[in-house]
């Protein structure tokens, strides 16, 4: 048997597949008889669990591409420690503004991550350059938050500036758009403390674990290039 029905203009998609399988739910059918979404809600249901591919995806390819940039195996670990505050942060300022979670939102909580994670590179980059320099690591960390506290603190602000007037729109489709822009403001202006109190924790507790010797004997300290210079080297010598 299939059951057909039609949204009203106020209620989300979201809600009204929650609100038929909760009374789905209280009907306890009998031994036998399933129910299954069909149309719109069964193409919600495909594109969440796509969008939990595409955020584990992400997080692949982002550590990926730090690990490149800084040479390091630990650092990507440390400019990523603050995006996994984002989403909670994302999801209490979508509650508060009483928006649902849906695909323009998850949207927005995808290009958060992007957002947040710039502020522990501008971190991690100065700091791994002071103590290029020779500086103490220590001495690093600090005067590397004290010289990015300024570009971190304009991006910020310009971000969330330029977002005040999608978040605060009321024309056709602004009940979509705001959600993105409510995610995006909502995790970024909560994750800006959680970044700078973290991200320099985390760098000197993760920079400690890789001088260990058990990590060093693992080979966990090594950086990247000289991870390639031992498969060139191993490569190299089984075709010689």
């Amino acid at each position: 048997m299939k059951v057909y029905c039609n949204l009203e203009t106020w209620k989300p998609l979201e809600s009204a597949t929650r609100d038929v399988n909760a009374i789905i739910d209280q009907m306890s059918l009998l031994p036998g008889y399933d129910r299954q979404m069909s149309g719109r809600a069964r193409r919600l249901e495909e594109t969440v669990e796509a969008f939990a591919l595409a955020f584990l995806l992400s997080l692949v390819f982002m550590y990926m591409i730090l690990a490149s940039q800084f040479d390091s195996f630990i650092h990507p670990v440390t400019i990523m420690t603050s995006i996994p505050w984002s989403i909670p942060f994302a999801l209490i300022s979508l509650m508060l503004t009483q928006r649902t979670l849906n695909i323009r939102t998850a949207l927005g909580i995808l290009l958060l991550f992007g957002i947040v994670k710039k502020n522990g590179i501008l971190q991690i980059d100065y700091t791994n350059t002071l103590r290029a320099r020779g500086m103490e690591r220590d001495k690093a960390i600090i005067d590397a938050n004290h010289a990015r506290l300024r570009p971190i603190l304009m991006t910020t602000i310009s971000i969330i500036a330029g977002l005040i007037p999608a978040a605060l729109s009321k024309g056709p489709g602004s009940a979509q758009n705001s959600g993105i822009a409510i995610a995006v403001i909502g995790g970024q202006t909560m994750c800006l403390l959680i970044t700078l109190l973290l991200t320099p924790v985390a760098y000197s507790v993760f920079d400690d674990v890789a001088q260990t010797h058990v990590f060093q004997r693992f080979g966990v300290g090594v950086s990247i290039q000289k991870l390639r210079q031992r498969i060139t080297s191993w490569s190299s010598s089984l075709f010689q």
